[in-house]
């Protein structure tokens, strides 16, 4: 056994495997997803599933159910070797680690396919080389208020955090401060009739309001702009990465989408529905989550039920045994009142994993918001230093 501690818990970390299937025509396979908790390094699992989705790579042996880090790394970067000739496969698995802690992107408001990225940005040529496209809907529409401030002063979040902290200087702090202090659109922020403030500061503020306001109004970090763009140019069939809420998913355009049905959809990895077969996909209606729906592998609305009947209710799975045993007989009441406390049951039990799964929903939300609260302080301190 390794006495390296960090090895050691590598090794630890393994994530369930979940049977779905999946094709881009008529005719699909059988495959093995992975799924990962709340601590998951979704950069890695998102590339990792489309690579499995497309058929590049294959979780064997097929009973397997869970993997490795470093199972997967092996898989990947064999992969990235018989792919391309020019690929520095020694590179590339010196990039995937950093997978593993997240990816520090910085999208910009103008292009759904258009990153900042920091540092050296080799986890996204680990993207290119794997030849997955990376997108985000967190876009300004062209049409609102904020755009020109947008376009004019800061396309992308970090310009845009650097420009506020900024302005906030120049407004003496009555930029940011907390929940009261003065909103897009107000005066009191920019000056009314007596200010102090010169032509050139005004404005900067004002530009300042416009900008705070798109991003607290956008703290999913998608618009209805940016869904209606990726709706429709994603070509039919499409499987990329999609950029949300800080955290990376499959984003999936089913090649049987007609010009008149549009949808998305986002691969369901949380392992809250590691057993549940009949929740694959959820179907992106909003900007928030909170109409999304859940489909099955064939894109058809599905309610996790719990039990070895999961996506049915208690009476349909009683029905189906009894056909499957040749049995055409009426229920008899007792059996329709066992069947109604088992519904009950397995009612309860969909409810438990709704409540699990917006708790694990909240409680990325919350790590979202205080990894942008730091980052907001940085810069803060950053700027404070400049001037």
């Amino acid at each position: 056994m390794s006495s390296d501690p960090t090895l050691q818990s590598s090794e630890a970390e393994v994530w369930y495997l979940k049977k779905i299937s999946f094709g881009t025509s008529d005719t699909k396979q059988e495959v093995k997803i992975v799924t990962q908790n709340f601590n998951g390094p979704c950069s890695f699992i998102a590339i990792c599933n489309i690579l499995i989705l497309r058929g590049d790579i294959e979780i064997l042996p097929r009973d397997r159910v869970t993997v490795s880090y470093e199972f997967l790394s092996q898989l990947v970067g064999e992969y990235l070797l018989t792919r391309a000739l020019d690929v520095d496969i020694s590179a590339a698995l010196s990039i995937m680690p950093l997978t593993q802690k997240g990816m520090d992107l910085n999208p910009l408001f103008t292009g759904a396919t258009s990153f900042r990225p920091a540092g050296d940005g080799g986890a996204l040529m680990l993207f290119e080389k794997a030849g997955i496209e990376l997108v985000h809907g967190w876009l300004v529409d062209p049409a609102s208020p904020e755009a020109e401030a947008i376009v004019k002063r800061a396309q992308d979040y970090d310009t845009a955090v650097t420009y506020i902290v900024d302005a906030d200087y120049t407004a003496k702090g009555q930029l940011v401060v907390d929940d009261s202090a003065p909103v897009a659109g107000s005066s009191s922020a920019a000056g009314g009739s007596g200010s102090k403030f010169t032509p050139e500061e005004r404005a900067k503020i004002e530009d300042a309001m416009a900008i705070r306001q798109f991003l607290d109004n956008t703290q999913s970090q998608l618009t209805y702009h940016g869904l209606f763009h990726l709706a429709t140019t994603l070509p039919p069939g499409a499987l990329v990465a999609l950029f949300r809420n800080s955290h990376l998913s499959v984003l999936h355009k089913p090649a049987s989408s007609s010009s008149g049905d549009q949808s998305l959809y986002a691969l369901v990895t949380d392992d809250v529905f590691l057993h549940e077969g009949s929740v694959v996909w959820e179907r992106l209606e909003d900007v928030d989550g909170g109409s999304s729906t859940w489909v099955d592998s064939n894109f058809i609305r599905a309610s996790p039920a719990g039990g070895d009947y999961a996506g049915q209710t208690a009476e349909d799975a009683l029905r189906v045994a009894e056909m499957e045993a040749g049995m055409f007989v009426p229920h008899d009441p007792g059996d329709h009142l066992l069947a109604q406390q088992i519904q009950a049951e397995e009612d309860n039990h969909a409810q438990m994993l709704r409540d699990a799964f917006r708790e694990k929903q909240r409680q990325k939300q919350q790590a979202q918001e205080e990894a942008e609260e730091r980052r907001r302080n940085k810069k803060e301190k950053k700027g404070c230093v400049i001037m």
